[in-house]
């Protein structure tokens, strides 16, 4: 039996490409369920996932084209096990997808995550090798905006199912010590697949310690729903760090976005919905010690928050720095409105870029309404290391200003931490992150 090494080599195939799907030498041992399991311990996974499955760290698990765990009805639970690897096979772009109703259980461990990544050799990995990892849940979304409907719901993009419902404690499952990497495939035209989508997800859903890396769209997105999220690390993205849309009413904390130098967006995307911006439910998210960072010398690296289009969102202890056009940004009128009814509001938020602001005429100043908030302030960020993408560090220098004075949302979520920003004396993003570029 050849090792797993050699296994893994055919799995990823030669300079960089996928591995020959049409030799049949070795023996196959096919399920009735879209697995099938060869005599390297290398297992296949395609079309639809209606039995529960357990995905083992002593085999190797490739995603053939789109895999669909469940069938929108019944339930079925996928679960994987600490110091899994599983590939997404480039040449089929092969996705995951968690359907209404069912479950991940993905609950890695700092010493053994699990992992998402590229078919493709390490060394010849890229942005958008795969598709990524997507969950639908049944919690409720703003998108149905043209005609008037009992329960919405809405279809994925990239053909990645419906999601939405009315249950707003809805349980996709655990994320725990997991790692996203080089996904994002590209379906069409501005049809690109995220790392991780929440679609509709409920809160009853636990996402904690979770990185996407090297994607080429945005690397979270939340479209609507009420998924809660911590410790959430988004580095070397091709478009937006942290996005959502459609009434997303989640809470946060512990977050980072790290641009790369050589693409990128915006850091935080904040948007309710594009076509109506007073649509229901807004998007009214609470974000708590969240740390921002942008590639001050490259040209794709805009804003360090965009929000816009109605949006929503308490934002507290949050750093932004080092972004090319500016900190923060706000448009729309239905946005502005939200700051005038408290729905939108920045507590110790501080802004480090060459431009801290985008003013446009004939709108309120963003200046003006940043500044009149409690606790923000334009000063000096004194991280470690904040723009080194291969060794980063996230932590605040010794004696920082920003390790005291932070106060957290009231309410049981959030950890009661006094230090402004992602990470405090201790970094909990080590061991179990890669910044690796291919």
């Amino acid at each position: 039996m050849r090792s797993l090494l050699v296994a893994l080599a055919m799995l990823a195939g030669c300079a960089g490409d996928d591995v020959d799907t049409s030799d049949t030498s070795d023996t196959s041992h096919e399920t009735t369920d879209g697995v099938s399991c060869d005599d390297d311990n290398v297992c296949t996974v395609s079309g639809v996932i209606t039995e529960n499955l357990t995905m083992t760290a002593d085999k190797m698990w490739l995603l053939r084209g789109g895999v669909f765990i469940g069938d929108d009805i019944n339930e079925t639970v996928l679960t994987i096990e600490p110091g899994t690897t599983v590939y997404g096979e480039s040449a089929t772009d092969g996705m995951l997808v968690i359907r209404r109703g069912s479950r991940i259980e993905a609950d890695g461990t700092a010493d053994a995550p699990i992992v998402f990544t590229s078919s493709k050799e390490p060394g010849t990995r890229s942005r958008g090798d795969w598709g990524g990892l997507i969950i639908n849940g049944r919690a409720t979304v703003n998108s149905c905006i043209e005609e008037e409907v009992e329960t919405c719901e809405a279809y994925g993009e990239g053909g990645t199912g419906w999601y939405g419902g009315d249950d707003d404690a809805d349980s996709s499952g655990t994320l725990r010590y997991v790692r996203v990497e080089f996904a994002g495939t590209l379906i069409s035209p501005d049809n690109e697949l995220n790392g991780i989508a929440f679609q509709g997800v409920g809160s009853g859903t636990t996402v904690d310690y979770v990185q996407v890396h090297m994607n080429a769209d945005d690397g979270v997105e939340f479209f609507g729903g009420a998924v809660n999220a911590k410790h959430i690390l988004v580095t070397a993205l091709g478009d937006d760090g942290i996005d959502w849309t459609d009434g997303w009413r989640g809470k946060l904390q512990f977050g980072i976005v790290q641009q790369g130098s050589d693409a990128g967006d915006n850091g935080l995307e904040a948007d309710n919905n594009a076509e109506a911006n007073d649509a229901a439910p807004m998007s009214e998210p609470w974000l708590s010690n969240v740390t921002v960072i942008g590639s001050p010398d490259s040209e794709s690296s805009d804003l360090g928050m965009l929000l816009r289009e109605g949006t929503g969102v308490h934002l507290a202890n949050v750093l932004v720095t080092g972004f090319n056009e500016a900190c923060l940004d706000v448009d729309h009128d239905a946005t502005f409105a939200n700051v005038d009814s408290g729905a939108l509001e920045l507590t110790n938020v501080i802004l480090d870029c060459a431009t801290n602001f985008i003013e446009d005429e004939g709108e309120p100043s963003v200046e003006e309404g940043f500044l009149a908030g409690e606790g923000n302030a334009e000063a000096a960020i004194d991280l470690v290391s904040a723009f080194d993408p291969i060794a980063p560090d996230y932590q605040l220098e010794e004696g920082s200003d920003l390790l005291t004075g932070g106060a957290v949302p009231d309410d049981a979520f959030f950890e009661s931490v006094e230090f402004l920003g992602a990470v405090g004396a201790e970094d909990w993003t080590a061991t179990w992150t890669t910044h690796a570029s291919n």
